[in-house]
């Protein structure tokens, strides 16, 4: 079993982004191999253990299926606004963040 990060799209500093296909066969394979801890199941997927718990709860909520964020998940026009402005914010303090260093590097 593979995760593949999504193309194109970016993926955020704190983790890995999973593809929902992914998310999926990992419920799955978890669920074929009771017999696995969470810890050896997450570790043979090599995801946390916190991550795979949440799938699998999620699955359990969503008749199977693990929801993943997304244009497409949004109740309404102000949580896509509040989205599309969270990933401004966070593009604009990746950029400061890159300046600072370039200061750094340049001011020594």
């Amino acid at each position: 079993m593979y995760h593949e990060r999504t193309g194109g799209k970016r993926v955020m500093a704190k983790g890995t982004v999973y593809t929902q296909q992914f998310k999926e066969d990992a419920v799955r394979y978890k669920k074929e191999h009771p017999e696995l801890s969470y810890q050896a199941a997450a570790s043979n997927l090599n995801v946390s253990i916190s991550a795979l718990k949440s799938w699998i709860k999620k699955a359990k909520e969503n008749d199977g299926e693990v929801p993943t964020r997304g244009a497409g998940n949004y109740s309404s026009d102000e949580a896509k606004e509040i989205a599309r402005l969270q990933r401004e914010l966070r593009d604009t303090k990746d950029a400061l963040e890159v300046l600072k260093k370039a200061i750094g590097i340049l001011g020594n």
